[in-house]
């Protein structure tokens, strides 16, 4: 019975997070990832067929076939039960090393011309390239249309007021200063400077404001602020303590939309790329890192706030998807992309050896990587905490 009621203590605090309800979170992480899978997956797809590629296999999912069908060009379209990402398997490719398979050059000639190793290295790698570059164009479309038909902000990067005790006061910005750039980075509306500052706590930049018809540099270095959610979680992040005058949230004319989306996008893909910079040089601890558990705990409270947070989470999601495909690791788009290059440099493929080890490592970093995520998400519920203090 001692052991029921630890493990009933251990259940709750993974389950019970801040009434949302449980089912919510499966459906939530369902609705944002497969999508956004199927759309990543689609983009080689489709960019294979434009080369005349033939694909053998679409799979949302790993594991075992719980749903599936052929279609008419002999593409087997399936769903597996593990749904933490897809492949599409061109034919010829052997592995995930995309080395060509034992039969694949006693095909007959007409039939070996449609297979991915037959393909001239650019078009492979414009079919690889294609999965991210979908998965940020269908961002790109999400917050076109979030900008277009909802709205986004657009309030002056104009300084409404500082925050007693704050960094910005420490370095002498006041109400009415125009925030022009940061770091050399522009500001057009004030939603740019938490953007810029939000993930670089200590350290210290260069702020140009305009005043009086002048402008000024300030060096101001953004503090770390704990504070909590709507429900209930405490994060961090860096401010520099000021705020807008007037809020303005408005509409843009369709024409300007996808102009304003693809400015967001490269905002994110900046933010984030710094980040892993951060990561890569100890500035960042790896505990910042979050996984599967928490996209699912993420989207399970977007969806109880309405579609319109689910949605604008997806595509945030979408571009994380698309940014960490192209990291330069064997397994990932990015990897494929990489021995490409070597290719396309030298006239001929990387040894099949170098790339087999090179997957090898690959693999068992991305396996570490996801050990420690699934560990910081799990801690990030409490798990490790309430599992010392049932122990101690």
């Amino acid at each position: 019975m001692p052991h029921l009621a630890r493990l009933r203590s251990i259940l709750w605090t993974i389950t019970n997070m801040h009434d949302v309800p449980v089912w919510l979170y499966f459906v939530g992480f369902l609705l944002v990832l497969g999508p956004l899978v199927f759309v990543h997956e689609y983009g080689h797809y489709i960019v294979g067929r434009w080369c005349g590629v033939k694909a053998d296999t679409f799979s949302i999912g790993f594991g075992r076939k719980i749903l599936g069908w052929t279609d008419k060009r002999g593409t087997e379209w399936k769903i597996g039960w593990l749904p933490l990402g897809g492949y599409v398997q061109f034919a010829g490719d052997r592995d995930a090393v995309s080395q060509p398979d034992a039969e694949w050059q006693s095909l007959p000639a007409a039939e070996r011309l449609h297979t991915f190793p037959a393909q001239p290295v650019w078009k492979r790698a414009l079919i690889v390239a294609a999965g991210p570059v979908t998965n940020f164009l269908f961002a790109i479309l999400i917050l076109a249309g979030f900008a277009g038909f909802v709205g986004t902000p657009t309030s002056p990067p104009i300084v409404g007021s500082v925050q007693a005790g704050s960094a910005a006061e420490a370095a002498g910005l006041r109400s009415g200063d125009r925030i022009v750039s940061i770091d050399g980075r522009q500001i057009d509306v004030f939603m740019d400077i938490p953007m810029t500052v939000a993930h670089r706590p200590g350290e210290t930049m260069a702020v140009r404001i305009e005043r009086g018809g002048a402008e000024q540099v300030f060096r101001v270095t953004p503090r770390l602020v704990r504070e909590k959610d709507q429900f209930g979680k405490e994060f961090e992040r860096a401010l520099i303590g000021v705020s807008p005058g007037k809020v303005v949230f408005e509409k843009m004319p369709l024409a300007e939309a996808p102009l304003v989306a693809m400015r967001q996008t490269g905002q994110i893909i900046r933010q984030t790329g710094e980040v892993l910079g951060q990561l890569l040089t100890g500035n960042r601890s790896v505990k910042d890192l979050s996984g599967p558990l928490k996209i699912a705990q993420v989207s399970g409270e977007a969806a109880s706030m309405g579609p319109e947070a689910l949605i604008y989470l997806a595509a945030l999601i979408s571009i994380n998807l698309g940014f960490i495909n192209l990291l330069p690791l064997p397994m990932l788009d990015g990897g494929h992309l990489l021995f490409y290059a070597y290719e396309a440099i030298r006239r001929r493929p990387a040894p099949a050896q170098a790339q087999e080890w090179a997957f090898r490592f690959g693999f068992a970093a991305i396996v570490s990587l996801m050990l420690v995520v699934t560990f910081n998400d799990l801690g990030s519920f409490g798990l490790w905490d309430r599992i010392a203090r049932l122990i101690g």
